[in-house]
């Protein structure tokens, strides 16, 4: 079985479809790991493809985002992704606000654990950012992975029983061996709005058959992305940051 991971899409319309079509080619299953909406102008075609490959066997899970625009509430958010999820909230209707507000927070699926944050307190919204918070999120589940999203850094950890979690950076289309007497945490990049410096758009697969993850950069059509978040009258700092990656 090949395991696709998609995490932070953001209404991203453009992205999606090209990381889907890439994926198409490499994976069998997809698994979305939340934030399907916010910053972009396409939540409500994000929202219907996902919900439709939901209908067709992907899972799909709650991101800070995606809980916001369906319920209106934008606390704690700085004043760009406040003014994308107003506007984003509007522009869905109540099926599609439904869809993501029923979305599980995470999901157990054999010796993994899907979640949009991480593992030691999903609905507090917490980053993984280095060795610390990794181990926090490590040890807060019994099972042998843990894919997330959130942070729009691709990022890897593992950890033995009695050390601390080591990080390192994944290289694009390398494969990784996850070493079976480790635990592993893999964090995405973003699908929709990466901020690693590295515009394209970011996923990973995982072959459960050769216990292999493969983080994948798929370039797409930037250009249109950010002229409809101009058009929509979102803040022109979120089409902006596309180009860069930040």
């Amino acid at each position: 079985m090949r395991i696709a991971f998609l995490s932070d899409i953001h209404g991203n319309r453009e992205a999606l479809d090209a990381v889907l079509r890439h994926a198409g080619r490499h994976a069998d299953r997809l698994v979305f790991l939340g934030d399907l909406v916010g910053y972009g102008a396409d939540p409500v075609y994000v929202v219907d493809k996902i919900a439709d490959e939901v209908g067709k066997g992907a899972l799909s899970l709650l991101g800070n985002h995606d809980a916001a625009a369906a319920t209106g509430s934008v606390e704690g958010m700085n004043e760009y992704a406040s003014a994308a999820i107003e506007w984003t909230h509007h522009e869905l209707d109540p099926a599609s606000r439904a869809f993501l507000i029923e979305m599980p927070m995470s999901i157990e699926d054999e010796d993994r654990l899907y979640v949009h944050s991480e593992a030691s307190s999903p609905r507090s919204w917490q980053y993984i950012t280095d060795a610390g918070s990794a181990e926090r999120s490590l040890r807060s589940t019994a099972k042998r992975l843990t894919f997330c999203g959130h942070v729009h850094k691709p990022q890897l950890y593992h950890m033995t029983p009695m050390k601390p979690p080591v990080r390192f950076l994944p290289q694009p289309g390398i494969g990784a061996p996850l070493v079976g007497n480790r635990k592993w945490l893999a964090v995405q990049g973003a699908v929709g709005q990466p901020r690693d410096q590295n515009p394209a758009a970011a996923y990973s697969v995982l072959d459960t058959t050769r216990n292999e993850l493969t983080y994948f950069r798929v370039p797409y059509d930037i250009e249109t992305t950010a002229a409809k978040i101009h058009a929509a009258g979102l803040p022109k700092i979120l089409a902006a940051r596309l180009f860069i990656g930040r």
